[in-house]
């Protein structure tokens, strides 16, 4: 039997992670809260095969090493990461033998992103639920629209400047607009335009979880 082990619970919740993959006869699935330093050490104990980092604490304790992260492949373990902190840590240590999948990895992994705060979040700890948005997804859709002609590109960089000097647990859109140079046309369109927008860093999740499930087929 497989066993793995997937840190997610905030860019993906667990019960739409388990809809993707979930422990059947040949594969035990178990899902974490989000990844923080030294949980690699007491996953070891379960003997996994196979390890997913999608969510991470960064601010609120301490980040996963890439010690930790070393130390786990050492031991044969096939570590990927997508969407969030496993993005980050895998543009880090991928020509190490970590796997990084998904366009927040290609993001730092190519240099266009080099901050974690570009990924970092304000969540409940009881809920794991995001009480702001992070700044790769408001970066994203904002390009999006540009490219669509909902917005300027001069609208465009104005919008990410405002969201990258705001601390990154007061960040989110309705502020991110609040602030903005936008005629309240304008704004009411790219509302319109965010609401039908993918959240990258779930979309990322689930081509993590997706990858894993055909692998372990």
């Amino acid at each position: 039997m497989v066993k793995i082990i997937i840190y997610t619970g905030l860019s993906l919740p667990f019960d739409e992670a388990k809809e993707i993959l979930d422990s059947h006869d040949e594969v035990e699935v178990i899902y974490k809260k989000p990844i923080q330093r030294g949980d690699l050490k007491q996953a070891l104990k379960e003997n996994p095969d196979i390890i997913g980092i999608i969510d991470g604490i960064f601010h609120q304790n301490s980040a996963v090493g890439h010690r930790e992260i070393l130390d786990v492949m050492k031991k044969g373990v096939e570590v990927y990461g997508a969407s969030s902190m496993g993005a980050l840590r895998a543009s880090e240590l991928d020509s190490l033998g970590m796997h990084g999948i998904g366009y927040v990895y290609e993001q730092y992994a190519s240099g266009k992103v080099v901050s974690d705060d570009d990924v970092a979040v304000m969540l409940d700890s009881q809920t794991l639920e995001a009480l702001s948005e992070p700044l790769i997804n408001m970066d994203y859709v904002f390009s999006n629209a540009a490219d669509e002609n909902i917005i300027t590109p001069a609208q465009k960089d104005e919008l990410i400047k405002i969201a990258k000097e705001t601390y990154y647990p007061k960040r989110n859109y309705a502020q991110t607009l609040a602030k903005s140079s936008l005629n309240d046309d304008e704004k009411g369109n790219l509302i319109n335009f965010i609401r039908e927008s993918d959240d990258i860093k779930k979309e990322d999740a689930k081509l993590l979880i997706q990858h894993i499930a055909e692998i372990t087929l």
